[in-house]
C-alpha cells in the first residue's frame, strides 16, 4: 500500500455567494498560489545488518570449548569453538595413506624378436655342390660346352645368393614391424594406465586436501566482527565415514556439506562444551550490527520514482514516538509478489540515527524488526500548488475548473509532485487564477459561478 503525503499550499478558499450558514456549499472556489509541495512514497520495511554468517561444524564430534557466550562482540578472526572429531581427523589419517599408495607406476614394452634362420649349414652344402659341379664342367674337353656350362653353375650360384640376401631382408622387416606393433600397444596402454593414475593421485591429493580443510575447520573463528548467537545442535548423529567421504565432498563426487543446519531448530540442543554435533550443525551465527540496513518493499506503481540518493523517514514499531533518518542506497530489478497478488520491488536504505519528537536520542534497533519508510520521492519548495480535490481524472487527462469571468472553464493541467493534500501544476494554470476546489465532479462546462 503507498501513501503519499503533502504540504497544504497557501490557498485562499472563497465561499460561493448564495451560501447559507445553515447549508453547507456544494462548490469551492480558491485562488492558485505558489506553496511547497512533497511527494513521499510509504512502504513497509525490515531493518537489516551489514553481514551476517551462520558458523557451521564441519564434521561429526564434540564440542570442545566455546569461548563466547550469546551477545557476545567478537573480533575478526576470534576463536569462538573448538570441535573434537576423531572421525575427521581419522579421515585425514586414511587420505595420506591413500595419497602415497597412488604412485604411478611404469609399464615397460617387452622385446619381441622373430629367430632368424640358420642357413650356414645348408649354405656350405650347396657351395660343395657348386664346387664339384665347376670341376665337372671343367673336364668337358668341348671349350664353347665348358664354357657354357660354367657360365650357367656361376649364375646359378649368383642367384642363389641373392635369395639368400632376400630371406634376410624379409625376416630383418618382420622383426622391425612386429617390434613397432608391440611398442605402438605398449606405448597406448602405458599412456593410459598413466593417466589412471595420475587422476588417482590427484583425487588422492585433492582429498587430502578436503580433509586437511576439515581438520583446520574444527577451530571455528569469526569472519569478520560482530556479535554472537548461540545456535542448537542435533546431537551428533552423524553417518561416519572415510576416504570415500572425503571423496564425495569434491567437484562432481558428491554433495557438498549440507547448508541446512541438521539440528538447528529451536528443538535442537543449546550449543554448550561437551555437547556432540553432526557436520552442518550451527554453532555461532555472527551478526556485523557496524552499520544497520533497511529493506522495504516498494509497489511497483510507485518504484520507478525511487532513486539512489533519495532521503526517507522511518518509524518502527517497537520504538513509539521515534523517527529515524535513512538514505536510498540500492534497487533491486527482482520483482516480488505479495499475498494480496501485487508486486513489490526490493529497496535497499541506509538507517541512519534517531531521535523522539522532544529531541532525544532514540536506541538502536535490532536487525529483524519492522518498520514503515516514507520515502520523499519528488519535493518543489516553490510550485503552483492546487488542491488534490481540484483536480478530476478525465481517461489519461488530469483536468480543473478554471472560473473566468464567472464562467466553468475546463483545463487540462500537467501534474509534477503530487502530495496527499496538494498537487504541483506543472503547465495548465497561473498563479493568481481561481479554480474550483471543491464539487469539481459536478461542474460543467460553461456553468455560471461566482
Amino acid at each position: 500500500m503507498t501513501i503519499r503525503y503533502g504540504a497544504a499550499p497557501l490557498l485562499v478558499l472563497l465561499a460561493l455567494t448564495g451560501c447559507t450558514s445553515q447549508e453547507p456549499p456544494t462548490v469551492q472556489v480558491a485562488g492558485v498560489q505558489r506553496g511547497p509541495v512533497t511527494e513521499v512514497v510509504e512502504a513497509p520495511a525490515t531493518i537489516g545488518a551489514r553481514a551476517s554468517a551462520t558458523l557451521r561444524s564441519p564434521a561429526q564430534g564434540t564440542i570442545a570449548k566455546l569461548y563466547v557466550r550469546d551477545g557476545d562482540r567478537v573480533r575478526k578472526g576470534q576463536i569462538v569453538a573448538r570441535i573434537r572429531s576423531p572421525q575427521a581427523e581419522d579421515q585425514l589419517r586414511q587420505a595420506r595413506q591413500a595419497s602415497e599408495m597412488a604412485t604411478p607406476a611404469r609399464i615397460s614394452a617387452p622385446s619381441v624378436r622373430l629367430p632368424s634362420l640358420d642357413t650356414g649349414a645348408f649354405d656350405r652344402k650347396v657351395a660343395r655342390h657348386f664346387a664339384k659341379a665347376r670341376a665337372e664342367a671343367r673336364k668337358v674337353e668341348d671349350k664353347r660346352t665348358r664354357r657354357q656350362l660354367l657360365n650357367a653353375i656361376d649364375l646359378a650360384r649368383s642367384q642363389y645368393r641373392a635369395q639368400t640376401r632376400a630371406l634376410a631382408s624379409i625376416t630383418a622387416q618382420l622383426n622391425r614391424s612386429v617390434s613397432g606393433l608391440v611398442t605402438g600397444v605398449t606405448s597406448g596402454l602405458s599412456n593410459s594406465m598413466a593417466s589412471l593414475q595420475a587422476a588417482s593421485a590427484s583425487q588422492a591429493k585433492a582429498a587430502v586436501k578436503a580433509a586437511e580443510r576439515t581438520v583446520t575447520s574444527l577451530t571455528v573463528k569469526a569472519p569478520f566482527a560482530g556479535v554472537v548467537t548461540l545456535g542448537r545442535v542435533s546431537g551428533g548423529g552423524g553417518v561416519p565415514g572415510g576416504v570415500e567421504s572425503l571423496l564425495g565432498q569434491l567437484p562432481g563426487g558428491g554433495q557438498q556439506l549440507p547448508s541446512v543446519p541438521g539440528g538447528g531448530s529451536a528443538q535442537g540442543t543449546p550449543v554448550a562444551a561437551g555437547v556432540p554435533v553432526s557436520a552442518g550443525d550451527t554453532i555461532v551465527t555472527v551478526t556485523d550490527v557496524s552499520e544497520l540496513t533497511l529493506d522495504a518493499d516498494v509497489d511497483e506503481t510507485d518504484v520507478l520514482l525511487v532513486e539512489e540518493g533519495v532521503e526517507a523517514e522511518v518509524e518502527l514499531d517497537a520504538v513509539p514516538g521515534a523517527t529515524y533518518a535513512a538514505e536510498v542506497t540500492g534497487i533491486g530489478v527482482t520483482p516480488m509478489e505479495g499475498t494480496t497478488g501485487g508486486v513489490s520491488y526490493p529497496v535497499r536504505l541506509r538507517l541512519g540515527d534517531g531521535t523522539f519528537d522532544d529531541g532525544s536520542a532514540a536506541p538502536t534497533p535490532k536487525p529483524g524488526m519492522s518498520a514503515v519508510a516514507r520515502l520523499t520521492v519528488r519535493e518543489s519548495p516553490s510550485a503552483i500548488a492546487a488542491p488534490a480535490s481540484a483536480v478530476v481524472s478525465s481517461g489519461r487527462e488530469s483536468v480543473v475548473w478554471a472560473v473566468r469571468n464567472g464562467v466553468a472553464q475546463r483545463r487540462v493541467v500537467k501534474l509534477g509532485a503530487q502530495g496527499d493534500a496538494v498537487v504541483e501544476v506543472l503547465s495548465g494554470l497561473s498563479v493568481g487564477e481561481r479554480i474550483v476546489v471543491r464539487g469539481a465532479d459536478s461542474v460543467r462546462e460553461g456553468q455560471r459561478l461566482p
